[in-house]
């Protein structure tokens, strides 16, 4: 009976899944899923480690209205596929490990009390990454269940990327610059030192472009600065999320339109971003489809916004050796890559268009500007990699 590790990556109306095979120190996948749609169109669908279809239901919104929901719909539906290996354990995806975790923790009461404690820095992804585990730990006390965080890659940053310009005892007391989708970045930063040693070594700045996004400089690999800070709303325009803004807005917001914290948590959180430029929807797919002017202006805002962001941390980093776009935008959206690139000619950057068209790997024209590429990232792998070295240690 083979080894096996499962990974949980909670989002805000989405589960995704893999099982894993353990193999010495490294892993293989066994198959992989996602619940989707929680509380509007919830659908569950899995492949095995080929592609074969295992799975594809549909529920009605209240039989899985929320996380916990999903988990048991999960753990229900897997238990069969368990029966050939060893469970031993669990690794999660957790946004926020505040100033208190810079690498993978096991879970305990304490640890999970201290999470629960960020739930308010992070109110879209923190609790919906907690349930899960609580769902787990009810079913199965006896599991060991790793906490992987998304800000614990850029925690040796330079001090001077983690203040904001406020009082010392602020950033003693944990108001500073985290970052986020760590895990991603140091998914990808492995795959470009495979793919070009070289390259990895120099000045990269790496763009996660999905329904969440930031971009994040990296000097030998290591995370120098990311546009995110003290929450996951900073830096650039996300799907429904408001990205970098004055905060003179939500002093206004308050004082002058009257809102509560609550309101215009939901403002910045559900209601801004793409969807809230639009009117149209927060999916870009169907921003560049749509003919509406809104949609267009969001899609200019959206490429503008990451350009500048890449430039500035060029500045961060002294200059730029290669640009890498990665997650759901950032690999399955030509049109949104030439027009960042476009807008970055004054850095020497220059797209072959063929090779963007097709999202190959290296997407930059010949000269001697930087490189361009595409990279897939696969954060349910660094999680299961991260899970299983730290069970290792243990043993």
């Amino acid at each position: 009976m083979s080894e096996a590790l499962f990974v949980v990556n909670a989002g805000s109306s989405s589960i995704k899944f893999k099982l894993y095979r353990a193999v010495g120190h490294d892993v293989a996948l066994i198959l992989g899923g996602a619940l989707d749609g929680i509380g509007a169109r919830p659908r569950l669908h899995a492949k095995d480690e080929i592609g074969n279809v295992l799975t594809d239901r549909s529920f009605a919104p209240d039989e899985v209205a929320k996380a916990s929901d999903a988990q048991h719909a999960i753990g229900d539906w897997i238990v069969p596929y368990l029966a050939e290996h060893e469970l031993i354990g669990v690794g999660h995806r957790v946004v926020h490990g505040g100033p208190h975790y810079s690498h993978p923790e096991l879970v305990d009461d304490e640890v999970l009390r201290t999470l629960e404690s960020f739930i308010p820095l992070a109110p879209l992804h923190q609790l919906t990454n907690l349930d899960p585990i609580r769902v787990i730990r009810a079913r199965r006390p006896d599991l060991p269940q790793v906490a992987c965080f998304d800000t614990a890659f850029h925690r040796g940053h330079p001090e001077i990327a983690d203040r904001f310009a406020l009082p010392n005892d602020l950033y003693e007391d944990g108001v500073r610059r985290y970052g986020f989708h760590g895990l991603s970045y140091e998914y990808v930063s492995g795959a470009l030192r495979e793919l070009a040693p070289e390259l990895a070594r120099g000045r990269v700045v790496i763009c996660h472009l999905g329904s969440g996004a930031s971009a994040c400089g990296l000097l030998d690999g290591r995370s120098m600065e990311s546009t995110m800070g003290f929450t996951a709303l900073d830096g650039l325009p996300m799907g429904t999320r408001c990205g970098a803004l004055d905060p003179g807005v939500v002093l206004h917001l308050i004082e002058q339109k009257g809102m509560s914290a609550a309101e215009v948590g939901r403002l910045l959180y559900n209601n801004s971003g793409l969807k809230g430029l639009s009117g149209v929807s927060n999916d870009m797919r169907e921003l560049l489809a749509s003919d509406a002017p809104a949609a267009a202006m969001a899609i200019d805002y959206f490429t503008l916004h990451v350009a500048q962001a890449v430039a500035q941390l060029a500045v961060t980093l002294g200059g730029l050796d290669a640009l890498v776009f990665t997650a759901g935008i950032g690999e399955r959206s030509p049109e949104v890559r030439a027009r960042v690139g476009a807008r970055l000619g004054l850095l020497g950057m220059s797209l072959d268009e063929v090779a963007n068209a097709a999202n190959e790997t290296w997407i930059d024209a010949d000269g001697p500007g930087p490189s361009v590429l595409v990279i897939p990232t696969d954060e349910e792998r660094m999680i299961a990699l991260a899970t299983l070295r730290l069970l290792r240690a243990g043993t």
